[in-house]
């Protein structure tokens, strides 16, 4: 038999443990899986003493195309992405301008990935006041969810969503099928207690730190899990900071409802006293937290209590991180290049997190939760989405090799294991030894329908 590719002798890691095969890859999805795959191929890779994983599926980054694709864009976004192992991204309605909030910028966002993408992508619908009448074409469009703020997104043109917004919103999602994802802070007490600091002339890093307190999200998480209960819908509630915003997601699933909860690598790795140290460049919603919350996000993702772990990728012009009040600075991490070696490194090294649970968290769970066919997993009939990672190298991360549009990273001086040696997506290397192929092999994903 004639493949494209065979991937010889590389350690793979699938669901059911971690092997040494080969992967044979025709048509762009995995054909053959075994010790030893007889036949030719157009192109061979020698994998020895590599791990072959699952290609990472980010379901949360902002690439801001169209309208702001001088903050990333999709193409520096997704090769970013590639770098760092990822096969697909799922870009967020905002800040693209225009939001993602319609069938028409559905259409302009899609229109800008196609032909730009060096990976596979879905897109999110936002979901904010007045646009409930356009869920539905944005189903039909293929949008793997819905987005809400229940605080303010920091975008003029995404407003937050009033409880009923979200209630009514939820209600419709549930019909359609589809997930409703927020943002859970308490927006009256994260606004309010900005507002008393600024006026009273406190507007250091502690003083945003202090005016996002813990109680913001859990309050905001419990009453996002109220809603899900009462209209049926399933609810993801992305970048969980706390231990106690996953021990409120963890009891109200033990209860039925269906919800899911995501963290970000830099809640695992980094503390508010980082944010002093390092300043605009670790600023981001909910805030970086105290090492006692990062070590509770670590024992979430040994016990399961954490669905998944996503970037937030949501990067910005310099000038953007640079103001004397640090309210007023653009809060947001550049992550989607460093996910899975700060996993690899923080998790796998440091911690023994083991290989297998850190392909659920990233591939796995990703494409169960949002049914998309084919992704997640190497079987035999699965697209050929892989990342070949040498686990036996570490290197500590400079500017250089940073592939984003602004080349601004808190990771940038850290040491990380696992270099990631090429990624392929369905079957095309978009990455090699690193360096981008320039291959835009990238399609839209879109979630199977929902069983009756």
């Amino acid at each position: 038999m004639r493949y494209d590719l065979i991937v010889r002798g590389g350690t793979v890691v699938t669901r059911d443990g971690v092997e040494t095969v080969s992967l044979g890859i025709g048509d762009g999805v995995v054909a053959a899986l075994s010790p030893d795959i007889e036949g030719a191929a157009r192109e061979e890779v020698d994998a020895k003493g590599l791990h072959v994983m699952p290609g990472l599926i980010d379901v949360h980054v902002h690439f801001n195309e169209p309208g702001r694709t001088d903050w990333e864009g999709i193409a520096t976004g997704s090769a970013a992405l590639a770098a760092g192992g990822g096969t697909c991204f799922f870009d967020m309605p905002l800040n693209a301008s225009p939001p993602t909030l319609d069938g028409a910028s559905f259409d302009l966002k899609r229109r800008a990935a196609e032909g730009q993408a060096a990976t596979d992508f879905g897109l999110w619908g936002g979901l904010v006041p007045g646009n409930l009448d356009r869920l539905d074409e944005l189903a039909a469009r293929g949008v793997v969810g819905f987005k809400a703020f229940m605080s303010g997104s920091g975008i003029d043109d995404f407003e937050r969503a009033d409880d009923l917004t979200l209630f009514e919103g939820m209600a419709r999602a549930a019909k359609l099928g589809l997930p409703v994802a927020v943002h859970a802070e308490n927006d009256a007490i994260t606004a309010g207690l900005a507002q008393r600091a600024r006026a009273e002339g406190r507007t250091g890093v502690r003083d945003y730190l202090e005016s996002r307190p813990v109680i913001a999200e859990v309050e905001a998480i419990r009453r996002a899990v109220g809603f899900a209960e009462a209209t049926g819908c399933a609810l993801h509630v992305v970048h969980i900071s706390s231990g106690a915003g996953v021990a409120a997601v963890a009891e109200a699933r033990q209860r039925g409802v269906d919800v899911t909860g995501e963290t970000c690598p830099h809640y695992l790795v980094f503390t508010g006293e980082d944010v002093e140290r390092l300043g605009a460049i670790a600023k981001c919603a909910p805030p970086l937290r105290s090492a006692e919350e990062r070590e509770a996000l670590w024992a979430h993702l040994r016990d399961g209590g954490l669905d998944l772990v996503a970037s937030d990728h949501s990067p910005s012009p310099p000038a953007m991180k640079q103001a004397a009040d640090f309210f007023a600075v653009w809060g947001g991490i550049t992550g989607v290049q460093t996910t899975l070696p700060v996993l690899l490194a923080e998790g796998h090294h440091a911690r023994g997190l083991a290989l297998t649970r850190i392909v659920d968290l990233i591939a796995e769970v990703p494409a169960r939760r949002f049914r998309l066919a084919g992704k997640g997993c190497i079987e035999v009939g699965m697209d050929a989405d892989l990342t070949l990672v040498d686990l036996r190298t570490g290197q500590v991360l400079t500017d250089d090799d940073l592939l984003y549009r602004h080349r601004l990273s808190p990771y940038v001086g850290r040491r990380l294991h696992g270099f990631v040696r090429r990624t392929v997506v369905r079957g095309q290397t978009v990455f090699l030894d690193g360096k981008a192929t320039g291959t835009r092999a990238g399609r839209l994903v879109r979630p199977v329908r929902a069983a009756a």
